[in-house]
């Protein structure tokens, strides 16, 4: 009796298990199934779409060429905002799904920052390089362009980091300000009834004055800055000081004129309508020495403005040499000697008689947005939003003018809004090597790289200080540029640098 009990309880025991591994196996292929349902729902453009809340986003994505093409086929959000399969798709969905869910949880939508999540340097974080390739494997298809064939072959053979949306960078979303092409129509001139001036303006004394440029209806203002003494650069315990911002050195430096503002595009368009070179290809334009023959610019790529609008707002896009030879025309049209400034004269006329790290009061610690603290409280903007167009009231874009106070000489944006180029070559230890030159320093006497300053409206409060210093980057604000040789006249990746002139005082008064 005891032996089939026993036998009865074992088949009992094996039959429970049987069952047991029968369920397990069904409910894993419930779980495996719904799995896969929910992976492949959370992976549509409609759940997308309806959790992203990006304006335009969707109408944009539509009007691309990943939806609005000839071939009716259709990329979808997962096609390049995920990496393919394989790839660490399921981590990286993880990841963003994460970030997207809090942001539409915790985040209001109308203070996020879109037009800065556009720019390349951010984009990164969300387009996967595998993915274009995955779709696009042949980069040299029959009907490409030479231009597309260049640049094609310099991603394939450079050594630089480069990724695909550094040149298509709207392909997926469309911006009719973003055409990879030349721009032909740049510097179209609207016919409207305005005044033209006849002469330059006519300066007797030493005090501000209105220049204007004959033959257009374009004006800027020059502020006269006085000579003067002061000490260059930072003191070792300014806070977020970088090293090549001393030692501290006193220089002695003679009265200008500098401009109110940067080169603005009604100013620089006057430049390109009388001297652009539409047509002619970049190895076909040079700079004659004789300044009655100045070739200007070739046509742009895309929208120099990047779509913000022209007028006061601040030139962007153009070379070194383009804002040289900018001078050099302004100086033969008006008569006075332009140029655009050292390095000496650009930190003092910015400090306007000031020592602390900005022209107004303010601890760059408290104004930075850099820490975890700062990105969970956020930082400081009293006293410098009113006085600085920076990363935290800028929108991911320039400004025009007025939307800033005026430094004690009566300048405006010489930090913030766009960085600018100065004359002298950069080196990280000018101020070591070159502290004997006291009066009126010209910098190295050669380089390779120019000086800009002042910050621009994509820099962190520590980079917009009166002593904080960079330099142009040539090669890699040009790598998307597919003309070979590349442009001497415009940066193809560079859209927060401009510039500035300062009118030498003994031109005119001497004369």
């Amino acid at each position: 009796m005891n032996l089939n009990n026993r036998r009865s309880q074992t088949l009992v025991k094996r039959k429970t298990k049987s069952w047991l591994i029968l369920a397990g196996f069904i409910i894993g292929l419930i779980f495996l199934r719904s799995g896969k349902a929910i992976l492949s729902y959370t992976s549509s453009d409609k759940y997308c779409v309806s959790c992203h809340i990006h304006p335009m986003a969707d109408q944009s994505w539509k009007l691309s060429s990943h939806y609005n093409n000839r071939t009716g086929v259709i990329i979808h959000c997962i096609d390049c905002h995920l990496p393919p399969e394989g790839n660490g798709y399921l981590i990286a969905k993880a990841k963003h799904g994460f970030k997207d869910v809090y942001g539409y949880f915790f985040k209001d939508s109308a203070k996020i920052n879109w037009q800065g999540k556009k720019l390349l340097e951010n984009a990164k974080g969300f387009v996967y390089e595998k993915s274009c390739l995955e779709c696009h494997q042949n980069l040299f298809p029959v009907k490409l362009s030479v231009d597309g064939g260049n640049a094609h072959l310099f991603y394939t053979t450079s050594n630089e980091p480069l990724s695909c949306i550094n040149c298509h960078l709207n392909v997926g979303h469309f911006d009719k300000n973003a055409l990879h092409a030349h721009n032909t129509n740049f510097g179209v001139a609207i016919t409207a009834d305005q005044v033209m001036y006849n002469e330059p303006a006519r300066v007797g004394k030493f005090e501000n004055f209105n220049e204007k440029i004959p033959g257009t209806n374009v004006s800027f203002d020059m502020v006269a800055i006085p000579g003067g003494k002061f000490k260059m650069g930072s003191p070792e315990n300014e806070p977020l000081r970088k090293k090549d911002e001393g030692p501290l050195r006193k220089v002695t430096l003679s009265k200008l004129w500098m401009g109110k503002t940067e080169v603005t595009w009604d100013e620089y368009m006057a430049f390109f309508r009388a001297t652009g070179s539409q047509g002619r290809t970049e190895g076909q334009v040079i700079l004659k020495k004789n300044v009655d023959a100045i070739s200007g610019a070739t046509p742009p790529w895309g929208a120099p403005d990047q779509g913000w609008g022209k007028g006061s707002r601040p030139a962007i896009t153009m070379s070194w040499h383009a804002a040289i030879v900018y001078c050099q025309w302004l100086s033969k049209v008006t008569g006075k000697k332009y140029r655009l400034p050292t390095e000496a004269e650009w930190e003092y006329a910015c400090r306007a008689g000031t020592k602390t790290p900005y022209f107004f009061a303010g601890n760059p610690k408290d104004f930075t947005s850099v820490g975890l603290l700062k990105k969970i409280f956020g930082p400081d903007t009293a006293g410098i939003a009113s006085r600085i167009i920076y990363k935290v009231n800028s929108n991911s874009q320039t400004k025009e003018p007025q939307s800033v106070k005026e430094n004690p000489f009566g300048l405006k944006n010489m930090l913030g809004n766009v960085a600018e180029f100065c004359l002298d070559f950069y080196s990280p230890d000018t101020y070591k090597s070159d502290s004997t030159a006291t009066v009126n320093p010209s910098g190295p006497v050669r380089g390779q790289e120019h000086v800009i300053r002042g910050g621009s409206f994509k820099s962190d409060a520590r980079d917009v200080r009166s002593a904080s210093r960079d330099f142009t980057k040539t090669k890699a604000w040009l790598v998307t540029d597919p003309q070979m040789p590349k442009s001497i006249w415009w940066y193809s990746d560079c859209i927060d640098v401009g510039f500035r002139v300062v009118c030498e005082a003994d031109s005119i008064l001497e004369k």
